[in-house]
């Protein structure tokens, strides 16, 4: 089963030209085939578009999580959320 994850940019702070986008994702330990973001600057416009994406590339299982940035990194917020089986 492909698993894909909405990481979901929450805060006052944006992610920046300098994001360093691998990185954060090894840090927030999402275990994921595939990685779509929810930002400003970056990634899709909102929830539904990045799912809907996930979904053409065949992803069986799909999760959001919740993530400011912190010192040019992203730190998780509350819990996953598990958007389709």
């Amino acid at each position: 089963m492909r698993t894909g994850a909405i990481v979901y940019v929450v805060g006052e702070k944006n992610i920046g030209d300098d994001f360093d986008v691998e990185s954060a994702v090894r840090n927030l330990n999402i275990k994921a085939d595939r990685v779509e973001f929810v930002a400003p600057k970056i990634g899709h416009f909102d929830v539904m578009d990045a799912w809907w994406f996930l979904l053409t590339k065949g992803m069986n299982r799909i999760i959001c999580i919740t993530a400011e940035v912190v010192n040019n990194t992203l730190k998780p917020i509350g819990h996953e959320l598990r958007l389709y089986g």
